[in-house]
């Protein structure tokens, strides 16, 4: 879909007289572009502080800075001896702010800015303010670039190695639009950093870099320590069983596409996958995407809390955004109840698992992106009710323990993997000593009864896998009690994904 212009939806809050406007970003220069050009839109004045040199007039025409305005209270004087409408921009004001009196002035200049037709705008790393002010104040998100900034910015880049280097620049058709594709979701400076390396590597952007800037941005988005950027290795094939959802999925293949959203489709939101642990949830998450040809993000919700007061939040608001930017994408949230088993219950962490909570149930009815959810859960127990109604997720899926036909499946597949043919082993056999088996318990006793023939000397076969079944004691026995509890409990609340 479209992405809101960042320009409208920026002057929507200045001429709807919000006297106080928090940029968190570190995309400084970005941020101050953009506010430039709304000024001169708007036709308004504009005052920019920097702890450096004070406060000076950029525009109608560009001033000294004034005498006395390094210092924040100074600073913040100037502003309410002022009576010019206008944008006053303050450049990393908070850490600034060491007095009583400094957040007093602050919060005297923002109660008499909206009757002055004064908005005052702050660019901070992290905004943090008062309870005072933040009841009257905006944040504004500084949108990722878009295709049209993120191809200005290549081409920028580009043009700027050529007067360094000997450039050479060869894409075939359809490999820009791949390549520009894979650079969303990262800031302007990320962008230019991550063409910069292409073009170094070898004095070229081509083919070879559509891969490579896909790698770095990997890098990049490992780095944030909220989402993790996957390439699946497996597709649905790989999956024994499961036929309901793999219907399911296939006809929703091509549901995030323009011409699904021509068509007259809403994009469809996601999936909650229930069940045993080690039955195939999370492989199935990396396997709708490789099927659908879409980028995998993982949200790993423990990732998400936040020692400071506050971040935890933005975390989450950062994440989704980010799988925003990125749009059509898979994003998988690994083990949900983890993060949100507090908001089920009487909460222990000051509300914030509520909060968590309910931000990403309103984003989850809301949003507009082509995002698909993939949920994990193994304990359903611990799930918010709100999360199990119509309308969160498109459908509630029960993935069981394999039966006799996946679990074929299954050994098929692993033995295949590593380099084994199925057709040498006695599959019949091996399916009825693996009877309550989970997938990850089947792949985990073929892995171990292959150490144990490569210790011993022998090859790999049917009586060798038997007899490391044998052993095992599998979780349809250490917790069968639990187990038949969440197969009642799913009976009448979910699809079977069998």
């Amino acid at each position: 879909m479209d992405r809101p212009d960042p320009l409208d939806e920026l002057k929507l809050l200045v001429r709807s007289r919000h006297p106080l406007i928090t940029i968190e970003t570190v995309e400084e220069q970005r941020a101050l572009e953009l506010i430039k050009r709304l000024c001169n839109d708007l036709d308004c004045a504009l005052f920019l502080w920097t702890s450096t040199e004070g406060m000076r007039r950029l525009r109608p025409f560009d001033s000294q800075p004034a005498e006395a305005t390094v210092n924040p209270r100074g600073a913040l004087g100037y502003v309410l001896n002022s009576l010019y409408p206008g944008l006053f921009v303050f450049l990393d004001l908070l850490p600034q702010l060491a007095h009583a009196q400094d957040h007093r002035a602050l919060r005297e200049v923002v109660d008499r800015a909206a009757n002055l037709r004064q908005t005052i705008v702050l660019i901070e790393q992290k905004a943090e303010l008062q309870p005072a002010l933040e009841r009257v104040s905006v944040p504004f998100d500084l949108a990722f670039p878009d295709e049209a900034e993120i191809r200005q910015l290549v081409t920028d880049t580009a043009k700027e190695a050529a007067q360094t280097v000997n450039l050479s620049v060869e894409f075939k058709k359809g490999e820009l639009a791949a390549f520009l594709r894979n650079l969303r979701g990262l800031t302007a400076g990320e962008i230019k950093r991550a063409v910069w390396r292409a073009i170094l590597d070898d004095n070229r952007l081509d083919t070879g870099d559509v891969a490579g800037v896909l790698k770095i941005k990997q890098e990049m988005i490992r780095e944030v320590g909220v989402l993790e950027y996957i390439q699946p290795e497996v597709t649905l094939d790989d999956i024994g069983g499961l036929d309901h959802l793999k219907s399911w999925l296939n006809k929703r293949k091509s549901a995030l596409s323009k011409e699904a959203a021509d068509f007259g489709l809403a994009p469809p939101r996601g999936a909650l996958l229930l069940g045993v642990q080690g039955a195939g949830k999370s492989m199935a998450a990396k396997a709708v995407a490789a099927a659908w040809n879409l980028p995998l993000l993982k949200l790993d919700p423990g990732q998400l809390y936040d020692k400071y007061v506050g971040q935890t939040e933005k975390q989450l608001r950062r994440a989704l955004r980010t799988a925003e930017s990125i749009a059509p994408v898979v994003l998988w949230i690994d083990e949900i109840e983890k993060a949100f088993a507090s908001a089920a219950a009487q909460s222990t962490d000051g509300g914030l698992s509520q909060r968590m909570f309910g931000s990403l149930l309103g984003w989850m009815q809301d949003h507009k992106f082509p995002i698909f959810v993939v949920a994990t859960a193994n304990d359903i127990s611990a799930l918010p009710p709100e999360l199990m109604r119509k309308g969160r997720f498109d459908e509630i899926f029960f993935v069981d323990l394999p039966g006799p036909v996946a679990r074929k499946q299954i050994f098929e597949t692993h033995l295949a993997r590593r380099k084994r043919k199925p057709a040498d082993f006695d599959l019949a056999r091996l399916v009825d000593a693996s009877e309550g088996f989970s997938g990850a318990e089947i792949e985990q006793a073929i892995l171990s009864a292959m150490y144990g023939a490569f210790a011993d000397g022998l090859e790999l076969d049917t009586n060798l896998l038997v007899e490391e079944i044998k052993r095992t004691r599998p979780l349809s026995v250490t917790m069968a009690e639990r187990i038949a509890a969440l197969r009642a409990w799913a009976a009448e609340r979910c699809v079977n994904a069998g």
